[in-house]
């Protein structure tokens, strides 16, 4: 499941036309460090790993739409701020990255 998520969002990210070429390959990049945070993170917090990646989805759904609804965008990316909370300490790598793929999404078509 984890696996076909972070392909869909690749996936988004290469055909967006909202994100510009250049801010592409720093978010895939992201994208593919959390991929293995993720599949660390499961092996002990399946559901939160879910979790994460979902909320990723979504938000890289709204930062990536055509006409951007802000309100919809600012709400996914307070869901993914927030399926990291309580792992500050045992997964900081994972909390760092998904901080930087929020702050780039919420950037991107600026």
């Amino acid at each position: 499941m984890i696996q076909d998520t972070v392909a869909k969002i690749k996936h988004k990210i290469r055909a967006s036309r909202s994100i510009k070429e250049a801010s592409k390959s720093d978010l895939l990049a992201l994208v593919l460090t959390l991929e293995h945070e993720v599949n660390e993170l499961a092996k002990t917090h399946s559901e939160h790993a879910e979790s994460i990646t979902g909320f990723t989805e979504i938000s890289a759904h709204e930062a990536t739409r055509n006409v951007r609804n802000q309100r919809l965008l600012a709400v996914a990316l307070d869901g993914l701020r927030s399926s990291v909370q309580g792992f500050e300490k045992s997964h900081p790598k994972l909390v760092e990255n998904v901080n930087a793929i929020c702050l780039m999404l919420s950037n991107s078509g600026i």
